[in-house]
């Protein structure tokens, strides 16, 4: 449990980085919200959504991970808790494992092979591939309702994600990484599909919107194709203008 360990350190022990998510998750999710959090690790962003009055689904795919997720969150009358992965469609799929950063497994073969090329990713290691079940957003829509916030992080399966999903939500936001940054450019590309949406950006662990006021579509894709690499990752954040 090691490394579960260090996850509950990073995620659940750092009040100034706790307060930060909260206000930033403040701007979308209010009391009597619904809320979706998707790879949602060991719910540290279930928690923020929970202490803001949310009610929330999360999904965590990882089975031992998911038990820890179950031992915080399972009691919560607020909380409900899905071991799934989320994809295009409904099935199963090859879920790769890093056991030593459980916080890294993915569902993304193209990131396992990126991995060596970038010195921020050398050092992880996926060691064990396991199949897990597969659902998607609409499926959850259908069954818990229309979120007015869904947080996507799912280490380079975003824009598979997004895929199952066909009708827009309120605001949303989606991991990405300097690593795939096409992941990114489709996740936008999809959104843009689906409604007006407008952008902004907080960067690694900042938790804090960059720009005022937010972007285009096009002006986002313009700042994620040049960010530098040492930007590593963030979130991009959308919410519908109409």
């Amino acid at each position: 449990m090691t490394s579960l360990k260090r996850s509950f350190d990073t995620y659940y022990r750092d009040g100034a980085r706790t307060a930060r998510m909260d206000a930033l998750n403040a701007q979308f999710v209010r009391p009597g919200t619904l809320a979706f959090d998707i790879g949602a690790h060991v719910g540290d962003r279930t928690a923020s959504f929970l202490r803001l009055g949310a009610t929330t689904v999360s999904l965590e795919p990882q089975p031992k991970v998911f038990r820890a997720l179950r031992l915080i969150h399972g009691r919560t009358a607020r909380a409900t808790l899905v071991q799934s992965a989320i994809g295009a469609a409904p099935g199963t799929l090859s879920l790769h494992i890093n056991s030593a950063n459980p916080t890294v497994s993915t569902a993304s073969t193209a990131l396992v092979e990126a991995a060596p090329t970038s010195p921020s990713w050398q050092d992880q290691h996926w060691d064990d591939t396991i199949a897990v079940p597969v659902t998607t957003l609409d499926t959850l829509i259908a069954t818990h309702g229309t979120p007015d916030f869904i947080k996507i992080d799912v280490e380079g399966f975003e824009d598979e994600a997004l895929k199952g999903l066909s009708i827009p939500v309120p605001a949303l936001s989606f991991e990405i990484t300097t690593l795939q940054r096409n992941v990114g450019l489709l996740c936008i590309d999809r959104l843009d599909a689906l409604g007006p949406y407008q952008y902004n950006l907080s960067l690694g662990e900042d938790h804090a919107l960059r720009h005022d006021p937010w972007l285009t579509a096009a002006q986002t894709k313009n700042i994620l194709t040049t960010l530098p690499d040492a930007a590593n990752s963030g979130d991009v954040f959308a919410r519908l203008t109409t």
